[in-house]
């Protein structure tokens, strides 16, 4: 499969319920619309400190249920011994702009 990529930015993000690891986001992909996609990041950051960061997603995954909240995406970001890291453009960009 080939996975197609977006820029997103996050408009809300709250702690899941009952878990320790999930955030839910609403994400504005611009013209692609918004979507809501669960990220297992909640030991690394906060809600408050996502919210109004452009941040990519895969946007082609069929939706998937985790834990009663149906996610339409996946964040992409990368992680080593010291924890996560968020992957964020240099600039400003359009959201919905494709990731080459």
């Amino acid at each position: 499969m080939l996975f197609r990529s977006r820029v997103g930015v996050v408009r809300a993000a709250e702690l899941v319920p009952e878990t320790d690891k999930l955030i839910k986001c609403t994400i504005d992909f611009g013209e692609f619309g918004t979507r809501t996609i669960v990220s297992g990041i909640a030991q690394w950051k906060t809600p408050e400190e996502i919210v109004g960061k452009q941040l990519p997603y895969i946007t082609n995954l069929a939706p998937r249920m985790l834990r009663g909240v149906e996610s339409q995406g996946m964040l992409l970001a990368g992680s080593d011994a010291d924890g996560l890291a968020l992957l964020v453009p240099e600039r400003t960009v359009v959201p919905g702009t494709k990731l080459r």
